[in-house]
């Protein structure tokens, strides 16, 4: 039997994060800007779904999320971004786009940390 907590009626919000290596360049930055040179990043993608809980007790499976995800990260870990098609000028904001893209239901957001200090979100 599942036990189901009493609880305010307001959808939960839940995330699961993943990490990645890639490199790139900026191509549309001024001439001596240090992004305009090749250069590589720590990524942290954190993939949030949002709803009311089910009947198991959860708003998704976590492995579920891992099964949409995991092969996006597949298409970007220890690449060059700028060689993956959709993301030729490859900042932080386009690749946050890219994957959320990518992400196969609308309750899917994406907060895509670029190191430890900025991050950008759908």
């Amino acid at each position: 039997n599942v036990v189901l907590v009493e609880r305010e009626e307001k959808p939960l919000r839940i995330c699961r994060q993943y990490k990645f290596d890639s490199a790139h360049r900026l191509p549309f930055v001024p001439d001596g800007h240090k992004c305009s040179r090749l250069h590589g990043h720590t990524y942290i993608l954190e993939v949030f779904v949002e709803g009311e809980i089910n009947d198991k007790g959860w708003v998704i499976d976590f492995a579920d999320i891992d099964v949409v995800v995991k092969p996006i990260i597949k298409q970007l870990d220890h690449y060059y971004l700028k060689e993956i098609s959709g993301l030729e000028n490859p900042t932080a904001e386009n690749i946050a786009v890219w994957i959320k893209t990518r992400l196969p239901d609308t309750r899917f957001d994406v907060r895509l940390w670029e190191g430890t200090k900025s991050y950008v979100e759908t």
